[in-house]
C-alpha cells in the first residue's frame, strides 16, 4: 500500500507515525512545503517573547528523524499543486529547484490546515504588518523585532493567537493595543468569564479596544516612537517602519508594527479543485472515518468539518488536540481498522500573564442559539485548601441541560489548578455524567492540591441544590432591574468592612454571622436577594431565612464575580473558601 500525506504538523505526522506502526511495509510520502514537518505550533509565540530559546525545540520533528526511527519518505519543501482522482495522483512542484512531477498514491491523507484570514484590507503587505502561522513566520517576526526593536504594536484579533501575541510582546517590553471586532475576547468565553480576561490585560498595561474594527493599514509618516528616535546601538530608527492601523469610525492607531490574528480560514485549494464536497467557510466534508466524499481521500485537522460532541451540529474547531487523534482514527481506516471520530467538544485553555483560562463544551451563548433548555450555576472556590498557603481564587461556570441535567459546558478563570478542573469536566462531558453527579466523584486530595470538597464537586453539590429547589437564584445582568422601593430585601451578607469597600446600591448589610440575632428587621413576606463575596456565605443565609418561610435568591458567583463582569476589576486575590 502507498500513501501520500499532504502535510506534516500534528494531523499528517500522526498519522503518518500510526499508519507505519499498523503497516511496515507500506510506503508513506509526506508532501510539507514549508521547511518543517513536524513542529510545535503552539509554542510559536513563546519563541518570539523568548520563553524559548531555542529553534531547535520548535521542530517536535525533522525529515531525517522520521526517516531514522519510521522510515517515512518526507519531502519538505514540497507543494502539492493539484489532485487528479480518477487517476490516483497528485502532482508535485519542488519549491527549491522548480520541479514539477507526479505522485500516485493508493490512499491520500489531505492534511493543510487553516490559514490566517486576511481581508482585502489595503496594506497588508507593508513592511511590520505581520501575521503567524509556521515557523517561517515565527523567525521573519523573530528578526524583524531583534532588528527593529519595537516600542509599540497593535494586535488585531483577541482569539488565542492575538492572546498569546499580545503578552510575548508585553513581555518584551512593547506597548500593546489589541484591537477586538466584537465586546469580548476568547470567543469560546461567554461576556461574564470573558471580562476577567479584559481585567488583566488592562492590569498589564495592554490598551484594550473592543468593538473596533480594522480596514485596513498604511505606511505612517510619522513613527510611532519618534520620542525615542535612537536604537539599542544609538543609531536612529527607521522611520519607515511605522504602521497607522486604520479603523472604522475611530482614529487610526499608530504603532511600529502589526500582528493580523483575526482568525483562520480552511486551506482548502487542492480539495475544492479535485471536486471534493466542502462545507462550513469551504472546509473539507469528512465522515466519522475522516474520509472525504470520494473513499480513498481522507482528511484531517484544521482543514476539515467536524460534528460538535455537545450540539451535534457540524462545526470548525481549530486545535491541536482534536488533529492529532483525527490523525489517528484516519490511519487506522487506511489500515482496515475501524476507528470513528465521535466529533470534538473545543477543549481549550490558556495562559494569559497571571491567569489560565480554559473551557469545553459550548457556552451559555450558543446553548441560547441552539435553542437549549439550560441553567447554569457559578462558583468562585479556592485553587487548594484555604490553611495551606496561597490559596488563590477561580471563578468557574457550569452549564447544563435542564430536565437530562446532561453537562453542556464549563469555563474556568484562574491563576490555579485550572487545568485539572477543566479536564475533570471534559472527561465528564464525554463520559455523558449528568451535572448532580458531579458531586460524587472520587477526587484526589492533600492540602497543596485541592480541598476535601473540590471545586467540581462543588459544582455538583450547587445543580443538585438548584434541582431539588433548595435553593433559587439571580445573576449579575439582573442587579439593576431588582426594585429598590422596599417590594424587595436586598442583603449583602459580608462583613462590615467587606461591605464598605464595595456594594451594590440599595443593598443593606446585615454580617451572615448576625443574621439570626437580626432576623426582626426583615419583613418575612417580602423576597429577598442577598450576596456575599463568593456564594457560600449567601447561601448560608438563604437556608437561615427560607426556614424563617422568607422566599430566597442567592446570588450566582458572589460579588468578585460581579465586580468584575460589571465594574471590570481585577478580583483575583488570595482569599478563604467564603470569600473574604
Amino acid at each position: 500500500m502507498k500513501v501520500v500525506i499532504v502535510g506534516g504538523v500534528a494531523g499528517g505526522a500522526s498519522a503518518a507515525t500510526r499508519i507505519r506502526r499498523l503497516d511496515e511495509q507500506a510506503q508513506i510520502i509526506i508532501f510539507e512545503r514549508s521547511a518543517y514537518v513536524s513542529y510545535a505550533n503552539c509554542g510559536l509565540p513563546y519563541y518570539i517573547g523568548d520563553v524559548i530559546t531555542d529553534k531547535k525545540a520548535l521542530a517536535v520533528q525533522t525529515p531525517e528523524s522520521l526517516n531514522r526511527r519510521f522510515r517515512l519518505d518526507v519531502r519538505v519543501r514540497h507543494e502539492v499543486t493539484r489532485i487528479i482522482p480518477e487517476r490516483k495522483v497528485v502532482l508535485v512542484r519542488n519549491l527549491e529547484s522548480g520541479e514539477e512531477f507526479e505522485e500516485s498514491y493508493d490512499r491520500l491523507l489531505l492534511s493543510p490546515g487553516a490559514r490566517p484570514t486576511v481581508p482585502n484590507f489595503v496594506g497588508t503587505e507593508l513592511d511590520g504588518v505581520f501575521t503567524l502561522r509556521t515557523v517561517e513566520d515565527t523567525f521573519k517576526i523573530k528578526e524583524w523585532i531583534v532588528e527593529h526593536q519595537p516600542k509599540t504594536a497593535v494586535v488585531a484579533g483577541g482569539g488565542f493567537i492575538g492572546l498569546e501575541m499580545a503578552e510575548n510582546l508585553v513581555e518584551l517590553g512593547v506597548r500593546v493595543t489589541l484591537v477586538q471586532n466584537t465586546p469580548q475576547v476568547l470567543p469560546p468565553l461567554d461576556a461574564d468569564m470573558a471580562a476577567f480576561c479584559h481585567a488583566e490585560l488592562r492590569k498589564q498595561g495592554v490598551d484594550l479596544r473592543l468593538n473596533a474594527t480594522v480596514k485596513g493599514f498604511a505606511r505612517d509618516a510619522q513613527n510611532a516612537t519618534l520620542e525615542e528616535p535612537e536604537g539599542p546601538e544609538g543609531f536612529a530608527r527607521d522611520a519607515q517602519t511605522g504602521v497607522s492601523t486604520l479603523l472604522k469610525d475611530a482614529e487610526a492607531l499608530h504603532s511600529d508594527m502589526v500582528l493580523l490574528a483575526i482568525g483562520v480560514t480552511p486551506d482548502t485549494t487542492l480539495a475544492r479543485e479535485a471536486g471534493l464536497e466542502l462545507g462550513i467557510k469551504g472546509s473539507i466534508v469528512v465522515n466519522d472515518h475522516m474520509q472525504t466524499s470520494i473513499p480513498d481521500i481522507y482528511a484531517v485537522g484544521d482543514a476539515v468539518q467536524v460534528k460538535h460532541f455537545v450540539t451535534g451540529a457540524d462545526t470548525l474547531i481549530a486545535l491541536a488536540g482534536p488533529a492529532n487523534k483525527q490523525g489517528r482514527i484516519a490511519a487506522n481506516n487506511i489500515c482496515g481498522i475501524d476507528s470513528r471520530f465521535t466529533g470534538s467538544q473545543g477543549s481549550s485553555i490558556i495562559k494569559l500573564f497571571d491567569l489560565t483560562i480554559a473551557s469545553t463544551g459550548i457556552n451559555e451563548t450558543t446553548a441560547k442559539s441552539a435553542g437549549l433548555n439550560y441553567d447554569k450555576v457559578v462558583l468562585s472556590p479556592v485553587s487548594h485548601a484555604s490553611y495551606y498557603p496561597g490559596a488563590r481564587a477561580m471563578t468557574l461556570k457550569l452549564i447544563y441541560e435542564k430536565g437530562s441535567l446532561r453537562i453542556l459546558g464549563a469555563q474556568i478563570v484562574g491563576k490555579q489548578g485550572v487545568d485539572k478542573r477543566i479536564d475533570v469536566l471534559a472527561t465528564a462531558i464525554h463520559a455523558g455524567m449528568k451535572a448532580t453527579e458531579l458531586a460524587e466523584l472520587d477526587l484526589a486530595y492533600a492540602p497543596p492540591y485541592s480541598s476535601a470538597k473540590d471545586p467540581v464537586n462543588m459544582a455538583g453539590f450547587m445543580v443538585e441544590n438548584l434541582e431539588s429547589g433548595l435553593v433559587k437564584q439571580w445573576h449579575y445582568d439582573m442587579a439593576s432591574e431588582l426594585p429598590r422601593d422596599g417590594r424587595v430585601t436586598l442583603l449583602d451578607v459580608r462583613t462590615a468592612a467587606e461591605y464598605e469597600r464595595g456594594h451594590i446600591d440599595g443593598f443593606v448589610n446585615i454580617p451572615v454571622d448576625e443574621l439570626r440575632e437580626r432576623i426582626g428587621e426583615i419583613d418575612t413576606d417580602k423576597p429577598a436577594y442577598l450576596i456575599c463575596q463568593s456564594g457560600l456565605r449567601s447561601y448560608l443565609a438563604t437556608r437561615i431565612l427560607k426556614q424563617k418561610g422568607i422566599d430566597c435568591y442567592n446570588f450566582s458567583g458572589g460579588f468578585g464575580f460581579y465586580r468584575t463582569v460589571v465594574l471590570d476589576e481585577q478580583m483575583h486575590a488570595s482569599c478563604y473558601p467564603c470569600g473574604i
